[in-house]
């Protein structure tokens, strides 16, 4: 979760601490509406547990920027 931390904190020009923050949000704001199956995954992604080390949260990010019409 680390990796993700720092890059918000960096693009948004936050602290680590508040950029923890905004990625906590956001990742609980997607487990509520996710079936609970595929909540899990987010968790899993952002401890760097899912295919690829933590390198699967770029292309979860990438799907879920696609759902709201980013490229």
């Amino acid at each position: 979760m680390e990796k993700i931390v720092n890059l918000v904190a960096e693009k948004a020009g936050i602290t680590t601490a508040q950029a923890q923050t905004a990625v906590n949000t956001v990742a609980g704001f997607l487990k509520d509406r996710m079936p609970p199956a595929l909540a899990s995954q987010v968790d899993n992604y952002l401890k760097g547990e899912a295919e690829g080390g933590g390198g699967g949260i770029a292309g979860a990010a990438g799907k879920l920027g696609g759902m709201f019409g980013k490229k």
